[in-house]
């Protein structure tokens, strides 16, 4: 072994006992690092956070008493797609310059970044021997570099806002009164978020099912006389009632404020699918603009509408299959509901942009556990490619260009490359569906379901309790 070797060799033992010995401050270290790189990396990229210029003079559109839905903003001419309850929470936009726009949008979704990693964490569940601090930073000083975190930053977007609503109320314990809240105003915000407040009513809906099943079953075995169950909060129906009511509140508010822009985006942009931007566009990570590729036309027509009715019912069901299923049976089963839905969700939307999939970062974080917690080079090895083809930018290596709408000739080389976010999703969920059904068709064991003795998980996200009930 040579000196230099040595040395090489004694620095490392040193870095690494550092690491053991302290952490939280390593990964404060490396977080800060990290984001000042990026900031740094964005500035030079000269980066046009364009559609928060877009949020700004939709703002200004509210404060002047002007049409929202003919607004057009930026050199780009850029309309506004949001639900006229965005606009309003985008009028304090309208009191900061260009240049303190910019530096607020990025030091927020910085935060936000924070946000995401925690909550990824409470939803997929902590490393056993890491700190949660040091856990959190180290995750989001490297998601952080991910294609669609990126892309959200560039533009200055909302994605990783409307993430952390929901993953917050997924993850609350059970009961909680504001579970629920958070993703209602993630729908009154961005209408996709919906999906997740059906995805708990279904999951509700046949909690409640299961339950009249085995309560008539324990009166039988029992006898007439053996008195009614006990009744468990069904807490799926009561997160999806919340939720509801929150996006409700944010319709009502809108149309109280808003009159005339809440008619016309509830009867006539909402049905504008086109209005985001061009279907085929390389940006386009979903299953209209893979197909709108494949096929060399804007509108996939009735192939999408097949497409997504497939994988919207499939996908729906194994989000609420896995909800419902006993962790003992299919480990991080809330976490494969929650991110089955979002998938889906992604997957079917008529416009997914490239940012809108920073729900990469739980993804990639439960394949990472599932990994770890399997040991076979099958789950290491898709997880690494997984997450190397989530910061690859390898959407935008085909040519894109929105006014010669190039994406219409592209060829299979070209195809696969600006499909790479759908073929992911598809992997996803195939996986997903055959895990869970694999995990239901397990016998049950004594000790799970409901009944004499019997134990139920009732909670809509990782952290809750586990309730109990008799027969």
């Amino acid at each position: 072994m040579t000196a230099t070797q040595t040395i090489t060799d004694s620095r490392i033992h040193r870095a690494r006992a550092l690491v053991l010995r302290r952490p939280v401050r390593c990964a404060a270290v490396f977080c800060l690092l990290s984001f000042t790189g990026f900031w740094i990396a964005q500035r030079a990229a000269q980066v046009s956070m364009v559609d928060l210029l877009v949020y700004r003079a939709e703002g200004w559109t509210v404060r002047n008493a002007m049409d929202l839905y003919d607004m057009r903003a930026t050199e780009h001419n850029l309309p506004n797609t949001y639900p006229p309850f965005a606009a309003l929470l985008f009028t304090p936009l309208t009191v900061m310059s260009t240049g303190v726009l910019r530096t607020f949008g990025t030091a927020v979704n910085l935060g936000l970044m924070v946000a995401v990693a925690q909550l990824s964490l409470r939803l997929v569940g902590l490393p056993a021997r890491v700190p949660r601090p040091a856990a959190v930073l180290a995750l989001a000083a490297v998601g952080v570099w991910c294609e669609p975190v990126w892309t959200t930053l560039r533009y200055g977007q909302i994605n990783l806002l409307v993430t952390a609503l929901v993953l917050g109320d997924l993850t609350r314990r059970s009961g909680h009164r504001w579970a629920g809240v958070g993703t209602g105003i993630a729908t009154g915000i961005k209408l996709t978020p919906g999906l997740f407040v059906v995805f708990l009513g279904l999951a509700g809906l046949f909690l409640g099912l299961r339950r009249l099943r085995a309560a008539r079953a324990a009166r039988g075995r029992t006898g007439p006389g053996s008195g009614p169950p006990r009744r468990l909060l069904n807490d799926h129906l009561r997160r999806a009632a919340v939720a509801t009511a929150a996006f409700v509140l944010t319709v009502a508010f809108s149309a109280l404020a808003l009159p005339h822009d809440s008619r016309r985006f509830w009867t006539e942009v909402v049905f504008a699918t086109d209005r985001p931007g061009d279907v085929e566009g390389a940006g386009n990570q979903n299953l209209k603009g893979a197909l709108a590729r494949v096929l060399h036309t804007p509108d996939p027509g009735l192939w999408w509408l097949a497409a997504a009715t497939l994988v919207g019912c499939v996908g729906l069901a194994t989000a609420v299959a896995a909800q419902l299923t006993d962790e003992s049976r299919l480990p991080n089963a809330r976490a494969w509901a929650a991110l089955t839905c979002a998938v889906t969700a992604l997957m079917v939307s008529p416009v997914s942009w490239s940012h809108h999939w920073v729900w990469a970062v739980p993804m990639v974080l439960l394949l990472a556990v599932e990994a770890v917690r399997r040991r076979t080079a099958g789950w290491t090895a898709w997880t690494v490619v997984t997450g190397l083809l989530f910061c690859s930018f390898m959407v935008w290596y085909a040519p894109h260009s929105r006014p010669a709408r190039v994406e219409l000739h592209q060829n299979p080389a070209q195809m696969l490359l600006t499909a790479v976010y759908p073929l992911i999703g598809l992997a996803f969920l195939g996986v997903a569906g055959y895990l869970t059904v694999r995990a239901v068709r397990r016998p049950w064991r004594p000790w799970e379901g409901i009944g004499t003795l019997g134990r139920q998980r009732t909670t809509a996200g990782a952290g809750a309790e586990r309730t109990y009930a008799r027969g």
